[in-house]
């Protein structure tokens, strides 16, 4: 039960905000404050939570709610006034992870001040980063030097730093701009603060990973970006995130950079990327030629390192490379025999003609451009040759972390200047050698093992990788549910969390992402609707095409003769496609008066794109959009600048794709149909995205057009379309004819 200083402070702080800003009350919003509130007051207070036992279910495992919130709900609000008072009142922190860095910023920079200035709540917050995004001064240091310390850095470590040794005159210029900005308090090291556009090849060379990072050994330690921000987010009440960095720092054992789950209740916005973005996060993978090569570069590092006398560290370095040595080579040999295992394995796929899923003696199905292994079930051999690379690369990891410690301690102890540099220098290229030899022994483990009986497998696949005139094999391993790992990680840990969207169910139902996200059984579902008036809105148009979207050619050919009887120069539209190439064709297919006004995703960089749309809609100019499935969501085009949504089909995901391929035939093993289960229910929920670019506010009106007769036509098409916002209807139009020869 909400304690009722909580409940009356939740109230008042609303209604202040709806007084300060002269705005009324929504009901949606008052629901949903209400609702998360509810679900979290069962959450122990810090002091109780320190002394409950793990017999009691398990210290941190709270309770977990899903609200899907439509479209002009206001969610922001609902969700900090809901949340924040009650964890400042149970000892907790917050922290509010978004899908982008982008809208990371958006909240920090004008939600959460606005609601601090208007609802009369008392509340730190700050907007937490990872690694990547701050200056590394140790490196500017090394940058600015000068030609002497670069040379013999490059003597050092040959290639791996030859980025600091060819730089150019405005290079230099920039980095000394840098420095400047640094030393006159204009600048604190966050690349997005940087006045100006920072191209990958110019911050890449001033940054580091984990790996790479000597943390409190650093001689710039105590002025570090990155430590001061980590610093800064375990004081404020909540921490601004984004998915990403929640997911490193509990892929690290959590508390690592954020709050310790246990301690804090945690909001995902935007959360039915959380899945997805938790697979690619535990996912991993190699390229055998480049590894390879690596291994012959480290091998030679390594054996300079040793040589290093200016170390003086007794020999201690010496002894552990000669130790690890045998292991290059013995890695390079045995990866150069698994290439010539793989090879024709992948030739053949190449050239057999079969149909797709057509099984082989390898116990494999095909996919398209990769080859996926079926149920990601490995061949024997394979199996075997992963087993001892698994071994080795563990041994060499072990080695190269040894050596890492030698340097710390010559960091901290070493008897002259020199030496402390010389091992600040080595450090982070050895890091990262650490660093790329447990990624690949945590891949050639994830081929040894074998999955568990009772649970979903993990994906298996093998892909070809060109570059020019060079090829490569890359091998890839990842789960093809997420919910082990959230489980796990997350939910059997956390004081609480909040997932929030507002597309999250499938089908009018949560059950898809239930099962991507293994929610536990405690999980408490709401659907909120959008307060838009859709029937007097919106009208969704389905044209009589006379043809199946499988039936690309004649599918193309309709779309093309009926555009010019849809499209209206004087509305602002937006196409969506499912397929580069159909978009192309399309195009194509037009004719020049057309072509002059659609801005096409293939010519331009997504946020130029929308830029120059916005300014030909400004300027009274037609404008169309040709986008894929990045323009179905996150993009915002309200009143005139979006009129009419036009969506080529139904957007079934693609058939080949490992994981989904293999989470497919789990599925079938399971004595369910894959098809009913997954791709019916997420191709609804695409739709619904895809349609949600229309209405961005209550005063917006026009048209979504879609071009699938399927969802009239077949069974499962009537259960997408019940799923669709409560648009007016426009099915088979007369007036839209196609001509004889389409």
């Amino acid at each position: 039960m909400l304690p009722d200083p909580i409940k009356e402070e939740i109230q008042q702080a609303y209604k202040q905000i709806l007084s300060s800003k002269s705005l009324r009350p929504r009901y949606g919003q008052r629901l949903m404050i209400a609702e998360i509130a509810r679900a979290l007051s069962v959450i122990e207070s810090e002091e109780a939570t320190e002394n409950a036992s793990d017999e009691d279910g398990g210290v941190g495992a709270g309770p977990v709610c899903v609200i899907e919130a439509g479209t002009g709900t206001g969610k922001t609000l609902a969700y900090i006034l809901g949340i924040l008072p009650l964890a400042k009142h149970l000892g907790k922190k917050v922290v509010l992870a978004t899908a982008t860095v982008a809208l990371q910023e958006q909240v920090t920079l004008r939600d959460l001040p606005d609601i601090a200035k208007h609802s009369g709540l008392s509340f730190s917050y700050t907007l937490a980063k990872g690694r990547g995004r701050y200056l590394c001064l140790s490196r500017l240091d090394q940058i600015l030097q000068g030609n002497d310390s670069e040379n013999a850095m490059l003597a050092l470590f040959g290639e791996d730093v030859a980025q600091l040794s060819t730089q150019t005159p405005d290079d230099r210029a920039l980095y000394e701009t840098m420095l400047d900005k640094i030393s006159r308090g204009e600048w604190h090291g966050d690349r997005d603060d940087w006045d100006g556009v920072l191209r990958d090849s110019d911050w890449a060379p001033v940054t580091v990973e984990a790996g790479q990072c000597s943390g409190q050994k650093c001689s710039n330690y105590s002025r570090c970006f990155f430590y001061q921000a980590r610093e800064q987010v375990q004081k404020v009440d909540c921490v601004v995130a984004n998915h990403d960095l929640v997911l490193v720092d509990l892929a690290l054992g959590g508390g690592a950079i954020l709050p310790a789950p246990e301690d804090t209740i945690y909001i995902f916005d935007e959360a039915h990327h959380l899945p997805a973005k938790t697979n690619q996060h535990f996912s991993s993978s190699t390229r055998l030629r480049a590894t390879i090569q690596w291994l012959e570069t480290s091998a030679k590092t390594v054996a300079r390192l040793a040589a290093d006398t200016v170390l003086n560290d007794n020999g201690v370095i010496a002894r552990e490379q000669a130790e690890i040595k045998p292991l290059f080579r013995q890695l390079a040999e045995q990866l150069g025999s698994t290439l010539l295992l793989l090879e024709p394995m992948l030739q053949a796929d190449a050239q057999r003609d079969a149909n797709k899923g057509a099984r082989s003696s390898h116990g494999r199905a095909e996919s398209g451009e990769a080859m996926t292994f079926e149920l990601g079930v490995v061949p024997s051999e394979l199996r075997e040759q992963a087993v001892q690379l698994a071994s080795r690369f563990y041994r060499l990891t072990r080695g190269l972390k040894e050596i890492c410690v030698v340097l710390r301690r010559q960091m901290e102890e070493a008897d002259s200047l020199p030496g402390r540099q010389h091992a600040e220098q080595w450090f982070p290229l050895l890091g990262s050698m650490a660093s790329r030899s447990e990624a690949g022994e945590k891949l050639w483990h994830a081929f040894a093992s074998q999955d568990v009986a009772d649970q979903a497998p993990s994906a298996r696949w093998l892909s070809q990788l060109e570059q020019g005139d060079a090829h490569d094999i890359v091998l890839s391993c990842s789960p093809v549910l997420a919910a082990q790992t959230l489980t796990e990680h997350l939910w059997q840990r956390c004081a609480g969390a909040v997932l929030t969207s507002a597309t999250l169910s499938a089908l009018e139902k949560f059950d898809v992402l239930a099962m991507r996200a293994g929610l536990p059984e405690r999980t408490v579902y709401h659907r909120i609707s959008s307060p838009f008036d859709y029937a007097n809105a919106a009208t969704l148009i389905v044209p009589r095409l006379g043809c199946d979207p499988s039936d690309s050619r004649a599918h193309t050919a309709a779309i093309i003769a009926l555009l010019p009887q849809l499209l209206d120069k004087r509305e602002a539209s937006l196409m969506l496609f499912s397929s580069r190439r159909q978009m192309q064709d399309v195009l194509e297919g037009l004719d020049d008066e057309w072509r002059r006004i659609i801005l096409c995703q293939d010519d331009y960089q997504k946020a130029q794109l929308i830029t120059f749309h916005r300014k030909r809609i400004d300027q009274g100019e037609p404008s169309v959009i040709f986008g894929l499935a990045s323009f179905a969501e996150g993009v915002d085009l309200p009143g005139k600048y979006c009129e009419h949504v036009l969506i080529a089909k139904i957007p079934f995901a693609v058939p080949n794709d490992p994981i989904e391929a293999t989470l497919a035939q789990w599925l079938e093993q399971q004595g369910r149909n894959p098809f009913m289960t997954l791709s019916v229910p997420e191709a609804a929920f695409r739709l619904v995205q895809a349609s949600g670019r229309l209405l961005r506010s209550e005063t917006d009106t026009g048209r979504i057009t879609l071009f699938d007769e399927r969802v009239i036509s077949k069974f499962y098409g009537k259960s997408i379309l019940a799923s669709l916002p409560p648009f007016s209807r426009d099915i088979f139009p007369e007036r839209l004819q196609l001509p004889a020869s389409a």
